[in-house]
């Protein structure tokens, strides 16, 4: 039987249990920060630590759950892409490094699969597996930080956050925990496709974390097709919600649209995007289409995506126009995952 994960006890967990072992109290600090600001992937390297201490924490819990069932680098050496499998399961989730001129940021997973079954999406077209714990979240970033630290995180990979909420909100914990990770929590963005109730939620608790919503669609005939969790939450609602999210927080909120060529990229959806939009404090990221085996649909071409986004920003309504990364690694969220053959220990 599988140790339980050390990952996955918060810090007064933690204190609980090496109280109930009669240690001081000092001795969660130590262990705390050897893991989460040294990277620790094991007790040895826990040399402030009683031997015997070492050896409670090896026999009692696991320090690492993941085993890397894939590494994909791409050519220009930017991107890199882990497939992580908990051993003796068959799942594998994703988690991306994308390194930028003046950034360093982790894409990381929530779920196992999802179930919100965006067309497009190669994570939607596999459905749900399982959620993922708070320690196997935040793992992601312990190993995509191996090859440097982190300037940001993104939980844009596979899975719905909001989906899997208490265990993504006790991750964010731990990465803004200034004696864990100590990433500032406007470094952080929390990416949802529109699930009314958890935005109004998240709101409430005012948290800093970025948040940004995955559109895709201006009206709703279009986004139904793309984004069906908009057939529950049609745009009319989820875009109230995002006004409340800005009443309340007074935070800039980010939509995200991939441009799907003949589908989502014309001038009536620009046009009618930025009429949705008009008056409120956000900023729409437009990404052309990665392709995947499961969705017939193309990128925009550049001319297009270029008119798209003069429309926007015509309308007043601020946008950029991203460039895609990791092509050729597949480095869009599930495209490792469905290509590589998963397995159980």
């Amino acid at each position: 039987m599988t140790a339980p994960s050390l990952l996955d006890l918060d810090r007064q967990a933690l204190e609980d249990r090496l109280a109930a072992w009669g240690e001081p109290a000092y001795r969660a600090r130590q262990i705390w920060e050897g893991i989460y600001r040294h990277g620790a992937s094991d007790p040895s390297a826990l040399s402030a630590l009683p031997a015997a201490l070492r050896r409670r924490l090896d026999e009692a819990f696991a320090f690492r759950v993941f085993e890397v069932r894939a590494v994909a680098r791409s050519r220009d050496g930017r991107t890199t892409k882990w497939l992580l499998g908990r051993r003796g399961e068959a799942l594998a989730v994703e988690a991306v490094r994308m390194t930028y001129d003046r950034r360093r940021t982790a894409c990381i997973s929530t779920q196992a699969g999802c179930a919100m079954g965006c067309s497009f999406c190669a994570t939607g077209q596999m459905g749900l597996v399982r959620n993922l714990t708070p320690g196997e979240i935040v793992e992601q970033v312990l190993w995509v930080s191996t090859e440097g630290t982190l300037s940001n995180v993104v939980l844009m990979g596979m899975g719905e956050p909001f989906h899997n909420y208490d265990a993504t909100m006790a991750a964010l914990d731990r990465l803004t925990d200034p004696g864990a990770f100590g990433i500032g929590a406007r470094r952080i963005t929390l990416s949802t496709v529109g699930i009314v109730p958890m935005i109004r939620r998240f709101a409430a608790e005012r948290r800093q974390v970025n948040l940004a919503v995955s559109l895709h669609g201006a009206t709703d005939e279009v986004r139904d097709r793309l984004v069906p969790i908009n057939r529950r939450y049609p745009l009319a609602e989820l875009l109230e919600a995002c006004r409340e999210y800005l009443a309340t927080t007074r935070r800039r909120l980010t939509f995200e649209w991939a441009l799907i060529r003949d589908v989502n990229d014309g001038i009536d959806q620009a046009r009618a995007l930025a009429g949705l939009l008009r008056g409120m404090l956000c900023h729409v990221n437009l990404i052309p289409l990665n392709p995947t085996r499961g969705y017939g649909g193309a990128a925009s071409d550049p001319e297009r995506a270029e008119a798209f986004r003069r429309i926007l920003l015509a309308g007043g309504i601020a946008c950029t126009l991203r460039v895609r990364r990791g092509i050729d690694i597949q480095a869009g969220c599930g495209q490792l995952a469905t290509d590589v053959p998963s397995r159980a220990a």
